[in-house]
């Protein structure tokens, strides 16, 4: 066996896969189904934007809220033949979905699987994707835009159930493919990303991507902010403040918010949360997080800062882990210019 083919992969191997080729991953997050004629205003109990305008065969990403106004989760919303189905962004457990669940007034008729046996998800992304994406299809795969779910056949096994949505993280190119037989489905997966050059990513390198497109909050989750705290605003309908749960507790948005903001650091610098941030010698927020150091460029670092600080481009410091002064940018997001962006479907 080649010596270098067997060292491990890391974060930063699964990154530049990512940002290159394409990666693979299974998703853990349980799956939900729901049944029913009245389906949908089961959704709008507790989903911060309304179902009205849903069409057949599609897929939107939306948030939900406790009871107190926080946020729960951000769930994928699939609307798939007769059915709902809802696939949690933001860690979650089947529990806490049932729990949550429970708390709900479920319409006559309506009925709600979580977890239901047999079903699972994989992912895969990346400027390559597409051309994994059309093997499961028998059409032209440019023709599965944004947001579109369709029917997929998965190699060897006729019988089996799969749907293909393109829906992604990381701001590459991305399709989600949910089956019965998710085994099989994983596997064709994998098969057709390493033909491409690609292979299974981990966790690691995957949350530095997804940080760098925006949206590390599916690997963070809430850090406990509020929905304005944590820039998720834009996840709302505001106009159906009361109408869905929670949402009476929310407080919109004003420009004296302090909101969750990105911040480039010096390569290896490292912050431990809660760590201070400042403006010379005025103290204007505080780490939430920091992304995974996969990028070798920079690092990139999470603060809760006060206004006017969240703008972009001021020049700021923080203590690292060992008590020292280290500089620190706001920057905007997406910190990288996805390859997809210039990678063209064929």
């Amino acid at each position: 066996m080649n010596a270098t083919a067997a060292l491990p992969r890391n974060e930063r191997d699964d990154y530049a896969t990512l940002r290159s080729t394409v990666g693979a991953y299974p998703v853990t997050a349980p799956l939900v189904r729901i049944s029913g004629d009245d389906r949908l205003s089961l959704l709008d109990q507790f989903m911060a934007k309304s179902s009205e305008f849903v069409e057949p065969d599609t897929v939107r990403e939306v948030l939900s809220l406790n009871a107190d106004g926080t946020p729960f989760a951000v769930l994928l919303h699939f609307e798939m033949g007769e059915d709902s189905w809802l696939l949690p962004r933001t860690q979650v457990t089947a529990e806490a979905l049932r729990t949550y669940v429970d708390g709900l007034d479920v319409p006559a008729g309506v009925t709600v699987e979580i977890a239901p046996e047999g079903w699972g998800a994989t992912a895969f992304e990346g400027p390559q994707a597409w051309a994994v994406g059309a093997r499961f299809v028998d059409f032209d795969i440019s023709g599965l835009t944004l947001h579109a779910v369709t029917e997929a056949a998965l190699p060897g096994d006729p019988d089996a159930v799969a749907h293909m949505a393109r829906v992604g993280t990381t701001g590459e190119y991305g399709y989600l493919l949910i089956s019965n037989a998710p085994a099989a489905a994983h596997e064709a997966v994998v098969a057709h990303v390493e033909e491409q050059g690609g292979a299974v990513v981990g966790a690691e390198g995957l949350a530095r991507v997804q940080a760098e497109a925006g949206m590390g909050v599916y690997a963070t989750g809430f850090a406990g902010l509020s929905v304005s705290e944590g820039d998720h605003s834009w996840m709302v309908d505001w106009n159906r403040l009361g109408e869905f749960h929670g949402s009476e507790h929310l407080v919109k948005p004003t420009a004296g918010t302090a909101r969750l903001t990105a911040l480039a650091a010096p390569a290896a610098a490292r912050f431990e949360v809660g760590a201070k941030v400042s403006a010379g010698d005025q103290g204007v927020g505080t780490v939430i997080w920091q992304s995974p150091s996969a990028n070798p460029e920079e690092e990139l670092v999470f603060a809760l800062l006060d206004t006017p600080f969240w703008g972009s481009g001021l020049e700021l410091s923080g203590q690292d882990e060992q008590g020292a002064d280290c500089p620190l940018r706001t920057v905007t997001l997406p910190r990288v210019i996805a390859r997809s962006h210039s990678t063209r479907i064929s």
